[in-house]
């Protein structure tokens, strides 16, 4: 008799890797998280895949650590051969947030200015 087994699946999933073009050595984040110092938990990213099987997952990429500085918007599913330059500028991404929800800009904002996350949010 076979025994029954169950899997969960959590998504939003991110994965990150150490190297342009989605090589190198990988790094995957599941579910409502947010990465508030990209460089010192994961060393130096590269590139990133963002997988959700809903359209309204958000991605969100700030300029500096903890949710701070300039920022951009990623909706649905995301792939980004090189983070050079991802934000403006010269500007890697310091800071992350991955969510299966729809961020609003309004609470992007109030993220980046308070330095919270939501509830249901996990932090890294």
């Amino acid at each position: 008799m076979m025994k029954a087994s169950i899997s969960q699946v959590v998504f939003p999933r991110l994965t990150l890797f150490r190297n342009e073009f989605f090589r190198g050595r990988r790094f995957v984040v599941r579910g409502n998280v947010g990465i508030r110092n990209l460089e010192r938990t994961f060393g130096d990213i590269e590139s990133l895949r963002f997988f959700s099987t809903s359209s309204n997952a958000t991605l969100v990429l700030f300029s500096e650590p903890n949710f701070r500085g300039a920022f951009r918007v990623f909706r649905g599913n995301t792939n980004i051969a090189d983070l050079g330059d991802i934000i403006g500028g010269d500007e890697e991404p310091e800071s992350i947030i991955s969510t299966n929800r729809r961020l609003t800009l309004a609470q992007i904002r109030a993220i980046r200015d308070a330095g919270v996350l939501p509830s249901g949010f996990r932090s890294i």
